[in-house]
This record gives C-alpha cells, structure tokens and sequence, in this order.
C-alpha cells in the first residue's frame, strides 16, 4: 500500500558539515529553518484541503539531519508531529538524519513519539568518495545505524547518490549492493546535480570533476531501479525534485524534471527487445 507525506523541510538545520554537493535552500525552496508555529500553520493548511488518506499518510522531517538538530527544536517538531497525527490519524512521523546521527539514546529518544521510519542519508558506500565529498561519516557508521534502526522496528529508509565527486559505475554498484545487504523497506536514488554556489561547483568551473552524461546517469540508474525492485525494496524517490530554484541554479550534472520516466522508459524498452529477441529464437 503507497504512503503519502506531508514534507516539513528545515533545510541544513542540524547538519554540521557542509557536503561538496549541497544547496538545500535551492532544492528545498525555502531559505530559512522555520519555527513551530510556521509549522503548524503548514500543517493546518495542508491537513486542510488534503486528498489522501490520513491513515497512509506521514509528516516527513526532510532537508536536514534531524537528530543532530538542537533537542529542544527536536522536541518542538516531534511534539507539534504527534499531535498531528493523533489529532487527524494520520500514520506517523518520518524524518532524515546522518548515519552518524543515530546513538542508542537516540533511538530511545525517537521511540518516544508516533516515529515510524528514519531514512538515512548514505550517498556511498565507498569511504573514499565519502571523505572526497565531505560527508563527514564512513559506510561503517550507515551499517550501524542502520542496524539500530531495524533493531527498534522501525522503517529503514536509505538514500543513495550517484555521480558523486569520485564516483565510477563500479562505485555506484558498489554501494546499491552493500545498501541492498541492509535490507532497508525504502530507498531514495539521487542522481548529483551540480548547482551554482556549492564547492562542487566551483570544482566543475575549474574543470577537476566529470560527472556521468545525462544518457550514462540514465542507463545506469535504470539499472539500480530494476536492481532494488527485484529485491522487493521501494524506489521512492529517483530523481531530484523539478522546481523553478534548481532549473535556476543548475549547472550540470543528471538533471531532468521526468528523471525517473526516462529510466522506466529504458526498461520498458529492454524489457520489450528482450521479448523480441527470445521471440525471434524461438521462430528459428
């Protein structure tokens, strides 16, 4: 059964560093963390006119890492969360940290209130490219929390990027597998987009990163769909989100408003060659 969410964004809020590739404030659209009672003004509008049902449906903490913010802030969202969704039956809270964002404490603290899954946000698998992107955290500490997340029953989400400073198909495939050997419910595919003003960018003007062509990023995210989906996990999310503040600050990179349509069309059209083909054999 699909779930629906009710994204908060509170963009760089809690995170502390920042990684090669990251403008929250574009991808986001919003340029300053907001208070709990913005919040709940979002939340009341949005609960207002909503089409879905309530009890598929999941207010998502996004665009931060959620529990490296400060408690008292935490306490604040969780708190105004719970009572959304005690108070309209909703399913649940979600929300996104770091890997090294996630401690036995932690957990207890989460396990408190109406949380039903933590997504975290991986990137890589490979320590190299971790460090060469300044992510700040190494695939030892993702294998960790997410243990612990699976350990309290909660809902794992992982999100993986690809085209990362460094980054190679192997690389990439590398860390769908050792993703994959998690067993998480859910991933998130994020194809890098280079926007104008982060470190990344200024490495692509100097000409010290390539990145795949939009026709490899493409084939090779096409793959990682079919890749999980054979392994019962969800693809929820394949693609950056099209909006007016990226097509604003994109500069290169695997950038296109119908991402994912392009690689459910390229597997369509494997799928349906392929048809040919053992078609054809079987004709003689």
């Amino acid at each position: 059964m699909s779930c629906h969410n009710i994204p908060v964004f509170l963009p760089h809020a809690g995170c502390p560093h920042r990684c090669l590739f990251c403008d929250q404030h574009s991808i986001s659209g919003t340029v300053h963390t907001p208070s709990p009672g913005e919040v709940r003004d979002y939340l009341e509008e949005s609960l207002a006119q909503y089409p879905h049902n309530p009890a598929q449906t999941e207010i998502a903490f996004f665009g931060g890492s959620f529990t490296c913010m400060d408690l008292d802030y935490q306490k604040a969202m969780l708190e105004l969360g719970e009572e959304f969704v005690r108070g309209y039956g909703l399913k649940g809270i979600r929300l996104s940290t770091r890997p090294d964002g996630i401690s036995p404490g932690i957990i207890r603290h989460l396990l408190d209130y109406p949380v039903q899954a933590v997504e975290l946000g991986a990137q890589s698998m490979c320590d190299r490219i971790l460090e060469q992107n300044r992510r700040g955290h190494t695939a030892a500490d993702t294998v960790q929390a997410a243990r612990r997340i699976r350990q309290a029953g909660l809902e794992l989400g992982l999100q993986m990027m690809v085209g990362l400073l460094g980054d190679t198909a192997q690389t990439v495939w590398d860390t769908a597998r050792a993703l994959a050997d998690l067993k998480p419910d859910t991933v998130r595919i994020y194809p890098m987009v280079i926007l104008k003003g982060t470190p990344a960018y200024a490495l692509w003007q100097q000409g010290d990163y390539s990145i795949f062509s939009l026709e490899e990023g493409v084939q090779l995210c096409a793959g990682l769909l079919e890749f999980f989906e054979q392994r019962q996990i969800r693809v929820i999310k394949l693609g950056l989100h099209a909006s007016r503040q990226v097509e604003e600050q994109y500069a290169a990179g695997l950038y296109h408003p119908a991402f994912r349509e392009l690689c459910e069309s390229r597997l369509y059209r494997q799928g349906m060659f392929s048809q040919i083909s053992r078609w054809k054999e079987k004709r003689g």
